[in-house]
């Protein structure tokens, strides 16, 4: 058993599974807080059904390049090699390679609050959140290393699921209880003007975050045969039953807890203890499960993809390589403990570009001579207007880092 994806070892339905459970992990409990907030009701849901839309019908456009020329690709740098040169090879895999240092870091910064909220549970004064952070950036190592892949979750991916549905149940009747005990909520979007504007983009990267990977043919690569169908067949539960649970999520959340919603739910419930208990210890251990979508892009750089999972020489090197990330990872997750700095910055340049950008292009580069003018056309005005969004995001999300250096110390306990 070799350890690069491209096996076609995966059932459609394992891979919706891992898709549903994985988009549904610790960061969908943000959403409410950097979604919503900032637009409000009317843009927001709007923003929502718009994005989740664009980002379904990209990774849905983006299945369909598996084979280019009767090759098959099973990296999304591969293609954009093969389709524009070495330079955007190398492009493509520093972009994923930052999904996966920033999507790792927001994961280990969510399971230290989950650890936290625990901690204060039973305790009225808590460690720092740093010590948190450091305990979660273990069990993300520990876990990494034992399991080395997205093929090898199939016995997790039942635990995921009740552990994501089982957190995902509790936490909105509570936010309904609270709800409807609160009858003052303020949906007021806050700041000034040009605050507004800055937060809106930044709304939109968060967006695009709960929607989209950025690692498409690199999942694909593990779906059985036939790889665009099933592949597909898996994009229609994600943006069906696994946007509902993470769109829910939000939407409860911020009806619940108006534009004052925590960049943390759960610290707003307040319902009994053993249920916020129950909602941070299964979002805690979803999350080390769920962290695997984004080890693919690295693992296929650094391991040796013609030996086994398990030889001795990809065991070393797995071992080192997990050690240096997330050693890296959780010392800068426990500096910088800001949420939404990540998932912005995530969403921004990096996503925009992987998810809209891309796939339009590869269109266009594959089969631009033979599509009619108006698919050429739309696909145009795809590339150029997602460039535009993805400059506006990105300064966006630069100037919430400033900010957050601006007000907080380094090492902050949030």
């Amino acid at each position: 058993m070799t350890i690069a994806p491209g096996k076609h070892a995966d059932s459609w339905q394992q891979v919706s599974l891992m898709l549903v459970t994985s988009f549904n992990c610790g960061w969908i409990l943000s959403f409410s807080n950097l979604m919503l907030a900032p637009l409000g009701w009317s843009w927001g849901i709007l923003s929502l059904i718009v994005v989740g839309l664009f980002t379904a019908y990209a990774n849905w456009l983006l299945a369909d390049f598996h084979f280019i020329q009767g090759q098959r690709f099973i990296r999304y740098r591969d293609i954009m090699g093969f389709l524009f040169g070495k330079e955007m090879y190398y492009i493509t895999w520093i972009l994923q390679f930052s999904i996966f240092l920033l999507a790792n870091m927001g994961s280990i910064l969510l399971g230290g609050k989950a650890l936290k909220e625990i901690n204060l549970a039973f305790s009225g004064s808590a460690l720092r959140l740093q010590y948190f952070i450091i305990i979660t950036g273990v069990a993300f190592f520990i876990f990494a290393f034992i399991v080395p892949n997205m093929s090898a979750l199939r016995v997790w991916l039942g635990a995921s699921a009740i552990l994501t549905f089982s957190y995902v149940g509790v936490l909105l009747v509570l936010s309904v209880i609270d709800g409807k005990a609160n009858s003052h909520k303020d949906y007021e979007v806050k700041g000034s003007t040009v605050a507004r504007v800055f937060n809106a983009f930044g709304a939109l990267s968060a967006i695009i975050v709960c929607n989209t990977s950025g690692m498409l043919p690199e999942i694909q690569s593990t779906v059985r045969r036939p790889a665009v169908k099933n592949m597909r067949k898996a994009l229609y539960v994600q943006y069906t039953a696994g946007l509902m649970v993470y769109y829910g999520v939000s939407i409860v959340g911020y009806w619940a807890y108006g534009s004052e919603v925590s960049d943390y739910l759960p610290k707003d419930l307040s319902g009994p203890k053993w249920a916020r208990v129950l909602i941070n210890l299964a979002v805690f251990l979803q999350n080390v499960i769920s962290q695997h979508v984004v080890h693919e892009a690295l693992d296929t750089k650094f391991l040796k993809l013609d030996g086994g999972i398990y030889s001795s020489e990809n065991l070393k090197r797995r071992f080192f390589l997990r050690a240096l990330v997330f050693t890296g990872n959780t010392v800068v997750t426990a500096a910088m403990p800001f949420m939404g700095d990540f998932i912005n910055l995530l969403g921004s340049f990096i996503l925009t570009t992987l998810t809209f950008v891309f796939p339009s292009m590869i269109f266009i580069k594959v089969k631009g001579k033979t599509a009619m003018g108006v698919q050429k056309a739309w696909h145009w005005t795809i590339v150029s207007g997602s460039s535009l969004l993805t400059v506006a995001t990105t300064i966006s999300a630069a100037r919430l880092i400033f900010t957050s250096i601006r007000d907080y110390h380094l090492f902050a306990d949030q």
